[in-house]
C-alpha cells in the first residue's frame, strides 16, 4: 500500500547551519536529497518514517568535488552524473566514475547522490565497495560543532545500520590518494538499472603482490554490509596465485540465498571476479590463474 503523502512532514533548510540546527532541535528527521531510494519505499508503503529534511538546496556547500591536502573531498550531495564527469574523480578515483555510470538510468544518475548511497546502507550499494577499497572516510557534522571522520569500513554496524548519530549529517567523503591499478565490476541482470548480485572494487599496488603495499579488495552483496577481504588481500600480498587466493576468498565470505541469487552463485562469481581482477591488472594469463576467461557467467560481463 502506498504511503499517503499528506501524512508526511518535510522541512526545507536554506543553509547547512540551519539544517544542522533542525537535526538537533526537531527530533527524528530523515535526510533526503535526490530521494531516489525514499520514493521507492514510499511507493511500496514500506517506509515507517514520517518526518524528513530536504537537503537539495544545499548543493552549493555539499555538492562539489575538490582537492583537500592531497585527498579528494567529495561533497555528500554530489550526484552520480557529477562523479562520472568530474576530472578530479576520473583522474584520482576512476573506479568511482565507472561505478557512477552503472547506477540506474540517466534520471537516477542526475538525482541520486553519493551521500544518499552511503547513508542508505544497502549492502548492494555500488559505490560502497569502491569507497572501502579506496580507504575512504565518511565526514559527519552536527550543530555541536566540528567534524568527525569515520573510516568507511567502520561506518556500518549491520544491515542498513550505521554509526551516524540522529543529529548528524553526512557532509562529505574523504578519499586519500590511491596508488596502483584500480578495478571495478558490477554483476547483475543488466549493466545498469538493476540491483547488484555481486559488486567488486579492488586496487592492485604498484609492483604487484611483492610490493610492500597490499592489494585492497572489497565486495558488495555478499554480506549484511560491504566488506573488505583481509585474508584474501594477505594471500595475494604474500605471493599466492589468483587460483590460491580464490580458495581463500571463497572461505572468507559468507553470502546468503535471497530472491536475487543463491549463496553458491555469489561465491562462485566472487571467485571469478577475483581471478579476473588479478589477471587484468597484472597480465596473468587464464592458464596462470586457472580462471574462466568468460568471468562471471550467466550475467553481465565487463
Amino acid at each position: 500500500m502506498k504511503t499517503a503523502v499528506s501524512a508526511l512532514e518535510l522541512l526545507q533548510p536554506a543553509t547547512l547551519d540551519e539544517a544542522l540546527r533542525m537535526m538537533r532541535d526537531e527530533g527524528s528527521l530523515v535526510p533526503v536529497a535526490g530521494a531516489t531510494d525514499v520514493y521507492v519505499a514510499l511507493n511500496f508503503g514500506t517506509l515507517p518514517d514520517r518526518r524528513f529534511i530536504d537537503l537539495s538546496a544545499l548543493w552549493h556547500s555539499l555538492g562539489r568535488v575538490v582537492r583537500e591536502e592531497g585527498a579528494l573531498r567529495i561533497g555528500a550531495l554530489a550526484t552520480y552524473t557529477t562523479l562520472a564527469r568530474s576530472r578530479l574523480v576520473t583522474r584520482q578515483l576512476p573506479m568511482l566514475a565507472e561505478a557512477a555510470r552503472e547506477i540506474g538510468g540517466v534520471q537516477i544518475q542526475n538525482r541520486g547522490t553519493i551521500g544518499g548511497n552511503v547513508a542508505n546502507a544497502s549492502p548492494a550499494g555500488d559505490t560502497l565497495p569502491v569507497l572501502a577499497a579506496a580507504d575512504a572516510a565518511i565526514v559527519l557534522r552536527s550543530a555541536r560543532g566540528g567534524e568527525r571522520r569515520v573510516p568507511l569500513t567502520a561506518f556500518y554496524t549491520g544491515y542498513r545500520a550505521t554509526v551516524r548519530q540522529p543529529d548528524e549529517l553526512i557532509v562529505a567523503i574523504l578519499v586519500p590518494p590511491v596508488h596502483g591499478r584500480q578495478w571495478f565490476r558490477k554483476v547483475g541482470t543488466r549493466a545498469a538499472q538493476a540491483i547488484s548480485k555481486v559488486v567488486m572494487a579492488a586496487v592492485r599496488p604498484p609492483g604487484g603482490s611483492k610490493d610492500s603495499m597490499r592489494p585492497r579488495i572489497a565486495l558488495g552483496s555478499v554480506a549484511p554490509t560491504v566488506v573488505r577481504l583481509p585474508r584474501t588481500e594477505e594471500a595475494l600480498a604474500g605471493g599466492a596465485s589468483a587460483a590460491e587466493a580464490r580458495r581463500v576468498l571463497e572461505a572468507e565470505i559468507h553470502p546468503i540465498d535471497d530472491t536475487r541469487s543463491t549463496a553458491e552463485y555469489r561465491r562462485r562469481v566472487s571467485g571469478n571476479l577475483l581471478e579476473r581482477f588479478w589477471r587484468e591488472t597484472g597480465g596473468e594469463t587464464d592458464r596462470d590463474t586457472g580462471g574462466d576467461p568468460g568471468g562471471e557467467v550467466h550475467d553481465r560481463t565487463a
